[in-house]
């Protein structure tokens, strides 16, 4: 994409001999919700910590406007972080309880504007407070004083103080009641409108991620399996394991029953399926409806399908015409 902001080329994060993350690449335009969708343990939140430089990547390349986010020394990287800001799942442990909430919004600003006046910074304060729908008397109080949809309003407060290009936020839902997910959704979605920041959202909620997304990337044990248009992907998915995802989602006006993926079932006298994570092939071989002996043999490449539709699967053909 030529007007990319972030732009990751085989990104691969391996813990000793583990690798949590395999040549992963993508693109995120300016302006634009990126979702990141996958179950627990797939490698989303590593992802998002690689990209920023929260934990080292073993290799590959982040480059953020043209520049390699992996190769800055500290004082460069120091520099960027203003550009790059992540809104955490748990609302109150990311927040520092011996803060109140105006301090914690100011330290951003001692940071990187210490030229602001005192009153210039209050005014900015005051101003992103009511910005996500808290008032200005709150910025003496501390976190422990507020609900947990209020302190993830203050988390996003806090990283929106310096009107970031790029915000990652990792599941900031997850952890609220219902009812909040959607105001704070809605905050999300009118924060970035107002401002252009591009966004990677984070989240098991498909539902979240229609919502508000563009685009959507499905990841399974560490690797790119789906990419494509928010409406294409949810419409004609074209990976197994992005069509169990989208048969897990309940559906109130169905049957009771879970719905079952077409396909052929594996059964232990047919193909050789090896243990998980011991094949040379397709990490999703062992769970897929449509696998054959030769999924084993080869790691399916990221193919682009249609336009701008990306599917890692041998049988693609199979799963987008059964």
């Amino acid at each position: 994409m030529s007007d990319a902001l972030l732009q990751v080329r085989n990104l691969r994060v391996h813990f000793g001999a583990f690798p949590a993350l395999q040549d992963i690449s993508f693109d995120l335009a300016q302006g634009e919700t990126l979702g990141l969708v996958g179950e627990s343990g797939s490698g989303k939140s590593t992802l998002a910590r690689a990209i920023l430089r929260l934990i080292p990547a073993s290799s590959g390349s982040v480059l953020l406007q043209g520049e390699s986010l992996l190769s800055l020394g500290k004082a460069d990287l120091r520099r960027r972080r203003r550009d790059l800001q992540i809104v955490f799942q748990d609302p109150l442990a990311s927040l520092n309880p011996r803060m109140s909430v105006g301090d914690a919004l100011a330290e951003p600003l001692r940071i990187y504007e210490p030229s602001l006046s005192v009153p210039a910074r209050e005014a900015r304060i005051v101003e992103m407070l009511e910005r996500v729908g808290l008032s200005a008397g709150m910025a003496h109080r501390y976190p422990h004083e507020f609900s947990g949809g209020q302190c993830q309003r203050i988390g996003i407060a806090r990283a929106m103080m310096l009107r970031p290009r790029l915000l990652v936020c990792d599941e900031p839902v997850s952890s609220l009641d219902v009812s909040i997910q959607g105001q704070i959704v809605n905050l999300l979605v009118d924060l970035q409108r107002e401002l252009g920041t591009a966004m990677l959202f984070i989240s098991h909620n498909l539902a979240v991620v229609r919502h508000l997304s563009h685009r959507v990337l499905v990841i399974y044990r560490g690797r790119l399996v789906e990419a494509a248009a928010r409406d294409v992907l949810f419409a004609a998915p074209a990976h197994p394991y992005t069509r169990a995802l989208l048969a897990a989602v309940p559906d109130p006006t169905g049957p009771r029953q879970a719905r079952a993926l077409p396909g052929r079932v594996p059964t232990t006298g047919d193909e050789p399926f090896a243990a998980p994570g011991t094949a040379a092939g397709c990490a999703f071989h062992d769970r897929c409806a449509y696998a054959q002996a030769s999924c084993l043999l080869t790691v399916p490449p990221l193919q682009e399908i249609a336009s701008q539709h990306f599917a890692a699967c041998h049988r693609w053909r199979e799963v987008v015409y059964s």
